[in-house]
């Protein structure tokens, strides 16, 4: 901790000595102007001196009861979560599929009986023998296979949705997460884990409250039940290495639940070995019977829907390999009917046609194709004017599937957006639309600065457009360098040199700028303003992070709890930074500098002070962890980015403006100094203001992200609304929430949409009393 202190003043010291060296004090002209940077360099320095502070508080370990709390808060939010998710897949409504579940018959995929127990039985739809057959097991580790559409995926939300509501105090939480963000090639299973919960429920990052170690303190007690879905979402090169991660970094008797296709998860244990210590479970096939009773029951008792399933149960009765009978044998296809048909105005009796539907996949086809647009006329007829239109929906729905599947992922985070543009994909095209987007910015403002200020002449005024276009070539290798090294945790020395590095980068740009605003200027001057630069980056760095998409967005939002700490911490900034200030703008009135700062213009001292120390308690307020105890959603942590990102540019140009003003005032110092001091602040305003406010913005998420989601909707990809169309499409069951995106329902309704972005052509339905003949026999 004391090292911390010593080079963050020791840095301080240093970079005011340097400024003395540079900026001559014997020119009673110049006092005023170093006066200013001064007190703004001792004032920038306060945000370092906040960040040793609370680096030392922040390794306060977690108490037993602050564990204990954060599972209590952990348990409510999980479960308020699948609750509601359970209610819009219509999991309990009218009820849960009656399916078997067994232990797997595949030789060579379970561990020693002794390990895993007794065999297991039990149906997804009772939730207490759920529960009692997950807590019969020793290590309470299950491994969920089944083919692609047989439920897995549901059996897991009913295991969890089981297990917390027969849980006690000392019971652990099931925490569900998908494995398609999981890369065992640059992290750790329980690394990912700890990621993943801190980023999908930032509740228990508050350090405050629980202290610094509650997620480590909660897995190493194994008062958690990670529920991992989908280990075959991974690539295939990834899978092995996925299992071998979860054996090698998790005790082999932490509880933990998995998901994979059976033939994947055989591929992944022929390389790797089984998951230690768990038991296999596999579904038996759904009972034609079954599915057509759920399948009444969830429509209307008057619909004339009814007709239509007794049609089909009659057809199916007569020939029970028909292509109907085998595709209802698949829980996904009986979701994708009640969707179609029971909740709509679609006739089940077309499934008995079966020169239509000659084999399952047909079937499968129809109702992938037809699931859309059934669900968007739907909604349109509740809400005409509150609905999308089902054709741009179907081409918007289209693109995504599209777009995820050309990234090769299933999980549609909006923060990996910008890798759909070109612009933005990669770092020097990255680099040359950011420096497009800070040009456009500073000609502005030049042209503003032209029209308010009192300029000479006319080609005097203009040739600042020229400069502005120069000092925007400072972000291409600032950009560019920032984009191509490779994002991974650092200490802070770490950071900082690697942010010093950058920043040079961009000084070294910076010479044909510096050359055509100070002509004349003596060489001092001109080496001391490429400094100033590279100092005014290092410090927006420091503070924002290295200008690139970051891997992941900001989970931290400004404090809603423990406001008065936050108040009083704040206001012992803004005071301290201000009194430093006043302080610096006093010691040269009181050394008889009377004459070029006299009394009436030390205020000004308590101005630049302000601005200083409440932009940095903007800072130190918006990277608190704190947040209301609830789960990160799509739409809360697109929220959250956004106001991180704004209050971190807007406090970051403030930063930046202050040294860059104070510099651009040399050439110029006109008798009146205070005339200096403020002509410097409006000109760094609006210049280096912009500067900071760029790099600042380009180093967070909802920037890149708002930059690709405009160009897609410009050409049509993308509505120009994009979070409400997503979660208008959650709401109609099209896509499911993970964490802080979104994943289609399925895997095969995300490659549908991905190689059939139409809609489907209208059909004739089929009249239930004159079905055609059906084959004798379909394999």
């Amino acid at each position: 901790m004391r090292w911390r202190w010593m080079v963050t003043w020791a840095l301080c010291a240093a970079v005011m000595c340097g400024l003395l060296l540079v900026w001559p004090l014997r020119d009673p002209a110049r006092i005023s102007a170093a006066a200013a940077v001064l007190s703004a360099v001792v004032a920038l320095f306060g945000v370092l001196s906040v960040w040793a502070w609370r680096a030392g508080r922040g390794r306060v370990h977690s108490s037993s009861g602050q564990a204990a709390d954060a599972v209590e808060v952990l348990a409510r939010t999980v479960r308020r979560q699948w609750e509601e998710e359970a209610i819009l897949r219509q999991l309990y409504d009218p009820a849960p599929l009656p399916l078997a579940w067994s232990d797997c018959s595949h030789p060579g995929v379970s561990d020693h009986r002794q390990l895993v127990g007794t065999a297991v039985v039990c149906r997804a739809g009772d939730p207490q023998e759920l529960a009692a057959a997950f807590g019969s097991l020793p290590r309470r580790r299950l491994v969920v296979l089944g083919a692609g559409g047989s439920g897995k995926t549901t059996f897991t939300v009913l295991l969890l949705l089981a297990l917390l509501r027969t849980r006690t105090t000392d019971d652990p939480v099931p925490v569900l997460f998908s494995l398609s963000s999981f890369d065992p090639a640059r992290e750790s299973a329980r690394n990912w884990l700890r990621r993943r919960i801190a980023a999908d429920y930032p509740a228990i990052a508050d350090t405050e409250t629980y202290g610094a170690s509650v997620i480590e303190d909660l897995l190493t007690e194994h008062r958690l039940i990670p529920v991992l879905d989908g280990l075959d979402e991974l690539p295939e090169r990834r899978r092995a290495a996925a299992l071998a991660s979860l054996n090698d970094t998790l005790p082999s008797d932490a509880p933990l639940v998995l998901t994979c296709r059976t033939a994947d998860y055989v591929r992944a244990v022929t390389e790797s070995g089984i998951l230690t210590g768990a038991a296999v479970l596999e579904p038996a096939p759904v009972r034609t019977s079954d599915a057509l009773a759920l399948l009444r029951l969830a429509t209307p008792p008057e619909s004339g829907r009814q007709h239509g399933w007794n049609a089909l149960a009659e057809h199916l009765d007569h020939h029970p390999q028909a292509p109907a009978a085998q595709a209802l044998t698949s829980p996904l296809m009986v979701a994708l009917a009640r969707s179609v048909y029971a909740d709509n105005d679609g006739d089940p009796a077309e499934l008995v046609d079966t020169r239509s539907f000659s084999t399952p996949a047909d079937i499968e086809r129809h109702l992938l194709g037809a699931l859309v647009p059934t669900l968007y006329r739907r909604a349109r007829r509740q809400s005409p004017t509150r609905s999308w239109d089902p054709r741009q929906a179907q081409g918007y729905l289209a693109h995504l599937a599209a777009g995820m599947h050309a990234q090769g992922t299933y999980d549609l985070m909006w923060w990996q957006l910008y890798r759909w543009t070109p612009a933005l994909a990669g770092p020097w095209r990255r680099a040359w639309t950011w420096t497009s987007i800070a040009c456009a910015g500073l000609l502005l403002a030049t042209s503003f600065l032209v029209m308010v200020q009192d300029v000479p002449s006319w080609p005097e005024a203009l040739r600042w457009f020229p400069q502005s276009v120069l000092e925007s070539f400072v972000f291409v290798p600032v950009l560019a360098l920032s984009g191509l090294i490779a994002t991974r945790e650092r200490s802070l020395p770490r950071a900082s040199a690697v942010a010093a590095v950058i920043s040079l980068s961009g000084g070294l740009a910076l010479p044909p700028s510096t050359w055509w605003y100070y002509r004349g200027a003596s060489g001092p001057v001109l080496v001391a303003s490429i400094g100033f630069l590279c100092f005014s980056l290092w410090l927006v760095m420091l503070g924002a992070g290295l200008p690139s998409p970051p891997r992941t967005p900001s989970r931290s939002s400004p404090a809603r709890r423990h406001w008065g700490r936050q108040a009083i911490r704040a206001l012992v900034l803004v005071v301290g930074v201000a009194v430093i200030s006043v302080t610096v703008f006093a010691s040269y009135t009181i050394a008889g500098y009377e004459a070029v700062l006299p009394l009436g213009t030390v205020p000004w001292g308590l101005v630049i002070g302000t601005v200083a120390g409440v932009s940095l308690a903007a800072l130190d307020w918006v990277r608190d962890p704190s947040t209301a105890d609830d789960v990160a959603t799509a739409a809360s942590s697109v929220q959250a980015d956004r106001l991180v990102s704004l209050i971190s540019g807007a406090a970051c140009a403030v930063v930046f403006v202050i040294p860059d003003a104070a510099m651009r005032a040399v050439p110029w110092v006109p008798a009146d100094p205070l005339r200096t001091t403020m002509f410097a602040a409006v000109v760094g305003l609006f210049h280096g203001g912009i500067m900071g406010l760029v790099v600042a913005l380009a180093a967070h998420s909802w920037p890149h992200y708002t930059v690709a989601r405009l160009l897609l909707a410009a050409r049509g990809k993308l509505p120009w609304r994009l979070q409400a169309f997503l979660a208008d499409a959650h709401r109609l069951g099209i896509l499911r929430q993970v964490g802080p995106g979104y994943q289609f329902r399925h895997a095969r309704l995300q490659q549908h949409l991905a190689t059939h972005p139409g809609l489907p052509a209208p059909r004739t339905p089929q009249r239930p009393d004159r079905p055609s003949p059906a084959p004798a026999t379909t394999t």
